[in-house]
């Protein structure tokens, strides 16, 4: 029904940290991009590719501006567009140098286009909390009952367990819909109440286990943090938002809603009804934190530029190396042995073990991936469900850090022949 929070990284997920066979789930019927099955195949609408044009960063006049050749990108995404009959879809790529590397949009999508990410929000949730660790409002690592009274209900929780899905509280599984959690998909209320009973409430006594034993993905325990941020600040969650990332990034497209219950259909499918619009929400206090964000294409890349950049946007610190570090890092298999169908999980991302790629993919399509490696990251969006999101993403990974490499072979080449 409602808890539409996709569980997906390059790898299947479950609900114990020691079912590594289980399948992935941000919601009932999705799954890893490698398992995914089409549907059945239909006429495609022609569609006309929308391009932005490609923007670097500035470089000295003695170093050739690298080359960046997406065209094989290009055809794989206006090819999948065309055979799933996609409204559209958006594609940036940031350079840890060269900043924005591509920018393209494919069918009724633009650069302007706002969309609702789902589960893709929750890395930008954890940046939140991990800026205020930073600067020392908050103790990720200490429990929350030494920061807000309500805190007693679970004494030995902290935002770090919130955050990395490891609290012990109810996840969205096997009940998306758990009865003592509700109010994290109403509008209705605000977020501080809402926190409050579920960290408080008796109801689920018999449902939560110790923290750092079980991974247990989604939920309650996500409206737990955000509610805890704005009680040690003193700011509302959209002044934190605007304070974190819409000033110091320029990302103005940014927010969050709470949208769960707001249009006629419930689901894990994207709410046509939205189209674009922010202003066809409801104004809530009570926004949902791990799954009520929306922003533009061009904005969450600035948000993964800003994880390349050691946590600045321009001249701003936004985040510490060493938040970052957190955040990246994979917290469930080095504090508890955790694993969720091979994968690992930070803070806001889960973890390839296999190639280090970081993702933190949303229910409706979204599909933000970053390769700390190799220097780059990249953005996906539709507005469709995860289990197609999740196809996408899976046929662009390698492509996408091809044409990187290949871009920054063809700048050294240059490079070398004009005896820069």
């Amino acid at each position: 029904m409602i808890g539409a929070l996709l569980v997906v990284g390059s790898t299947a997920a479950c609900t114990t940290a020691d079912d590594d066979a289980a399948t992935s789930t941000d919601a009932p019927g999705e799954s890893a991009p490698t398992e995914a099955t089409d549907p059945p195949a239909t006429d495609p609408p022609a569609t006309t590719p929308t391009v932005t044009a490609i923007t670097t960063t500035t470089t000295p006049t003695t170093t050739p501006t690298p080359s960046y050749d997406f065209s094989a990108v290009d055809l794989i995404v206006e090819q999948f567009v065309n055979d799933r009959t996609l409204t559209g879809a958006g594609l940036v790529v940031v350079d840890r140098d060269d900043g924005v590397v591509f920018e393209q949009y494919w069918g009724g999508f633009g650069p302007e286009r706002v969309s609702l990410i789902a589960s893709a929000s929750k890395m930008i949730v954890a940046g939140v909390l991990m800026r205020l660790d930073d600067q020392g409002v908050l103790d990720v690592d200490a429990p929350v009952a030494e920061a807000v009274e309500w805190g007693a209900g679970n004494p030995d929780i902290t935002p770090a367990q919130l955050v990395s899905n490891s609290s012990g509280l109810v996840g969205l599984l096997p009940n998306p819909v758990y009865t003592p959690y509700l109010c994290q998909f109403l509008p209705q209320g605000d977020l501080q109440s809402c926190a409050t009973s579920i960290f408080t409430t008796i109801d689920d006594d018999d449902d939560i286990i110790d923290p750092d034993t079980e991974f247990r993905y989604g939920g309650g325990q996500w409206q737990v943090a955000g509610a805890l941020a704005e009680a040690v600040s003193g700011r509302s969650w959209a002044e934190l938002i605007d304070d974190t990332y819409v000033r110091p990034c320029g990302v103005d497209s940014l927010g969050f809603n709470n949208h769960w219950t707001q249009f006629g259909s419930i689901g894990f499918v994207y709410p046509a009804e939205f189209d674009g619009d922010p202003s066809a929400l409801v104004d809530t206090a009570n926004p949902n934190m791990e799954g009520g964000a929306y922003i533009t294409a061009p904005d969450y890349a600035q948000l993964l530029l800003m994880h390349l950049r050691g946590g600045r946007c321009g001249d701003v610190q936004v985040l510490s190396a060493d938040a970052l570090a957190q955040m990246h890092a994979d917290r469930i298999g080095g504090v508890y042995g955790g694993s969720v169908g091979g994968s690992g999980y930070g803070m806001g991302w889960w973890i390839d073990r296999a190639s280090g790629r970081l993702t933190d993919p949303g229910a409706y399509g979204a599909v933000p991936w970053l390769d700390l490696g190799n220097g780059h990251g990249a953005y996906l969006v539709i507005e469709a469900d995860g289990a197609t999101g999740a196809a996408l993403a899976g046929e662009l990974f390698g492509p996408v850090a091809d044409a990187v490499t290949a871009g920054r072979a063809d700048s050294l080449s240059a490079s070398t022949t004009d005896g820069s």
